[in-house]
């Protein structure tokens, strides 16, 4: 595998530099042994070529030219989403490994068409999930697999990410179908339904409802998803750009535990005994079981988050691996954003998986675009 053997060091391209979340992967690959960035391209000449002045490296305006003169071990693409797909494929087609910017892509089938080009590249992709690397999650998922949970039995995911007038009026593609392909729901959304998946696998049904409440965009700022699992268990998420006054919370319930994580405090409720052992044997009617509240000391971490991502993402590729924000597993989220979208404008439950060519459908109508 090329970029593989342990002892080499990997060069890197930075495709959309111009981008804010750039400087958050540039810090962290600085931080990392044999690890070179050799090339950056943005259609932003002053910003992109500034920045890439100061990493000491090429600057292209097109990311072919750049793949076809520099070959770099790795490219990490940064462009708005829509553009993530075309150009993940171009750099695998390059024989890159690919670690893109979340989402994976705005559509589901656009990211089946990377996975795929991945596989046939025989390439890593990953998705920058780095909220995956945070003690609580990690900490929740390992409970979670080694049976602590039981049965689930109720999910909740409520994610509150105010943002201004002036928030969407910086840059043209915000809140747009055409230059972001969404709203909450594949921006802000992309890590609290990332953690849904991530931790309780992707639901079988959706009920979705998107809105534009407070903000003069073309997409929704607000949505709300009842979602049901195969196993019979159920969940509610409700995520939003126009709601301020609330923590973030996620509890996730089953049979011997609920999970709870409220901002950045975890906690573990056990169950003794068992909620149905309890249900099935307790003499009084309104009796519950008794309980034991663990609160999670967490390890205090001052390593940005990013510098476990790449790092993880590096292993992979040198070990011929897989990471841990794999674009398989990364994809769920997007499809879970897709579902909740397609049920909101068809106003009916969605199976999932989703039915690519319904939200493709539904995507180009949203964009303006003829479809057969």
């Amino acid at each position: 595998m090329k970029g593989g053997p342990l002892q080499s060091t990997l060069t890197y391209a930075i495709v959309g530099c111009g981008a804010g979340i750039v400087g958050l992967h540039l810090d962290a690959l600085a931080r990392l042994p044999k690890t070179e960035v050799v090339a950056m391209c943005d259609i932003d000449i002053d910003r992109g070529l500034e920045r890439a002045k100061g990493a000491g490296c090429s600057f292209f305006t097109d990311h072919r030219e750049l793949l076809q003169k520099v070959h770099p071990d790795v490219a990490v693409i940064c462009t708005p989403h829509p553009l993530h797909a075309r150009m993940a494929i171009d750099c695998l087609g390059a024989r890159a490994h690919v670690l893109v910017e979340k989402p994976i892509a705005v559509d589901v089938a656009d990211a089946d068409e990377m996975i795929a080009a991945a596989d046939d590249a025989g390439r890593v992709l990953a998705v920058s999930f780095q909220e995956r690397f945070r003690p609580a999650i990690e900490h929740a998922r390992a409970f979670l697999a080694r049976g602590g949970l039981g049965s689930m039995l109720r999910i909740l995911a409520v994610q509150p990410s105010l943002r201004s007038a002036a928030y969407y009026r910086s840059a043209p593609w915000r809140g747009s179908w055409k230059g972001e392909g969404g709203g909450v729901l594949v921006n802000q959304a992309a890590h609290t339904l990332d953690f849904v998946c991530h931790l309780a696998g992707m639901p079988a049904k959706v009920w979705g409802v998107a809105r534009r409440r407070n903000h003069e965009i073309q997409c929704e700022d607000s949505a709300h998803a009842l979602l049901e699992w195969q196993s019979g268990a159920m969940g509610y998420v409700t995520v939003s750009t126009a709601e301020a006054g609330a923590e973030p919370r996620l509890e996730i319930l089953g049979d011997r535990a609920l999970v709870k994580l409220v901002g950045d405090e975890l906690s573990i409720v056990h169950f003794e005994p068992s909620l149905c052992d309890h249900i099935a044997s307790a003499e009084e009617g309104f009796a519950e079981p008794r309980t034991t509240v663990e609160r999670i000391d967490l390890p205090a971490s001052t390593r940005p988050r990013h510098d476990a991502l790449h790092e993880d993402f590096q292993i992979a590729i040198r070990e011929e691996g897989r990471p841990r924000c794999d674009a398989r597993d990364a994809r769920m989220s997007l499809e879970l954003a897709n579902a909740i979208l397609l049920s909101s404008f068809t106003e009916r439950p969605v199976e999932l998986p989703v039915d690519r060519a319904a939200y493709r459908r539904l995507l180009a109508r949203l964009q303006g675009e003829n479809v057969g």
